[in-house]
């Protein structure tokens, strides 16, 4: 076990490059495959859920060579039908495989996903579009099994715009007879990166970004080459790093439109955040209180609702935060209040009293985003925090701690131990 290690109160300053989507990244991996051609992903994050995608991919009979931001997918030979429990335990995007061998094979058998644990994040919504379109389902034994006699298009229409089920799909549907019709469908960038990736291919789809996407069936489709949207998530951690330090940063590689509400928060918190073609600088400032609620794109992203607890405990006023898209979201607050962070949840809300003199202690990162962000309050933190279990903060930043240390922070990765951190004021 690893943790890292923080002395708070350095400003931030530079710039940093922001990685390839994690969110896409994975279910362009998965989409690869589809077709029995070469496949090459640019821009791909060195991550860890990269790794156990890579994984899984081979366990199904898929060649893949991972090189620094490059993916080669070759599915050419005999492909399996069975995502092994062992893999698809860590990491819940690993479903996502089901609609591409749905759609080459003809069926599919998927072992129930793990991942990180922020509350359930039902498979029915897959399940039953998968149904629609003529699959026949079966869950046994931890598996979930599918298989089909052939795929015909329907009307979709989805109960919650879920990003995962509207991605499988899609891709289910893209060699389906026939026309397909999502209704209520996802509308984040990654649906729109994962669209011209498949149309790349040879898929013919239309209204990806918006509530209604179409795909009309193809009888086959082609390798291609694509490369990966850039990571809006972290855009968005670098941006409140800078905030939290009163820092100054730029933020390289990223589609700012992928962040409007989540920029305009940020203004409204009293963050400095100017605006460029691909690029974003974003500098701290006095910050005041605010509401937030989180919502599917283009709400505000569930993804970034811990870090910006964070900057609102260094706020004003007091502020809360409502949590709609995941239930368990608010797991990591009894960590923040170990750093000295006022917050009270109650069910799916949280009241944040601003102001907090943040001070370093022990923490453990309980998620992906929560660990992510328990490290933004040890760098705004007085003295010296260790965040454990950044397992999982591994599975989704790429070189998290050396882009963080090229801006002046001063964080070591370095094994867990038992000693009590220092507590130094600034």
């Amino acid at each position: 076990m690893e943790s890292f290690l923080i002395n708070g109160g350095n400003p931030l300053a530079g710039a940093v490059r922001v990685s390839g989507a994690k969110n896409s990244a994975l279910k362009l991996m998965a989409a690869a495959l589809l077709t029995s051609d070469k496949t090459i992903l640019q821009n791909v994050p060195m991550i860890k859920d990269v790794r156990t995608m890579a994984n899984v991919l081979r366990e199904l009979g898929v060649g893949v060579t991972v090189t620094p931001e490059r993916v080669e997918i070759d599915p050419s030979g005999g492909l399996s039908d069975t995502a092994p429990y062992e893999l698809v335990r860590k990491m819940r995007a690993s479903i996502i495989v089901m609609g591409p061998l749905l759609a080459r094979l003809g069926r599919a058998r998927v072992a129930m996903p793990g991942g990180c644990n922020i509350g359930p994040r039902k498979i029915d919504f897959h399940l039953s579009g998968l149904e629609k379109l003529g699959a026949r389902i079966n869950v046994e034994h931890g598996f979930i099994n599918v298989d089909t006699n052939g795929l015909t298009g329907d009307v979709i229409s989805l109960d919650y715009p879920s990003v995962g089920a509207t991605e499988n799909i899609m891709m289910a549907a893209v060699t389906a007879r026939g026309r397909t019709v999502i209704e209520s469908a996802a509308r984040e960038p990654e649906i729109i990166d994962l669209a011209k990736f498949l149309t790349s291919m040879g898929a013919r789809i239309s209204g990806a970004g918006s509530e209604t996407v179409i795909i009309d069936g193809v009888d086959e489709l082609n390798g291609a080459t694509h490369t990966v949207v850039p990571d809006r998530i972290e855009a968005g951690t670098f941006m409140i790093a800078a905030a939290v330090t009163r820092g100054d940063l730029v933020i390289e590689d990223v589609n700012p439109l992928h962040l409007e509400i989540f920029i305009s928060k940020l203004r409204s918190i009293g963050v400095e955040v100017q605006e460029f073609d691909h690029k974003i600088r974003c500098r701290g400032g006095e910050f005041n209180s605010t509401d937030i609620a989180t919502l599917p794109h283009p709400g505000f992203p569930t993804d970034l609702q811990a870090p910006v607890l964070v900057l609102l405990s260094l706020a004003r006023g007091h502020s809360i935060v409502t949590e709609n898209v995941f239930e368990n979201r608010f797991v990591f607050v009894d960590e923040m209040n170990r750093l000295g962070a006022s917050i009270r949840t109650s069910g799916h809300h949280a009241v944040v009293h601003g102001q907090s003199r943040l001070e370093g202690a022990i923490v453990e990162a309980p998620d992906l985003r929560a660990g992510a962000a328990l490290v933004l309050a040890g760098l705004a933190a007085a003295g010296t925090t260790e965040v454990r279990r950044i397992g999982h903060i591994d599975r989704g930043y790429e070189n998290f701690e050396q882009k963080l240390q090229a801006l002046g922070a001063d964080i070591q990765r370095v094994e867990v131990s038992n000693r009590a951190p220092s507590a130094a004021p600034f």
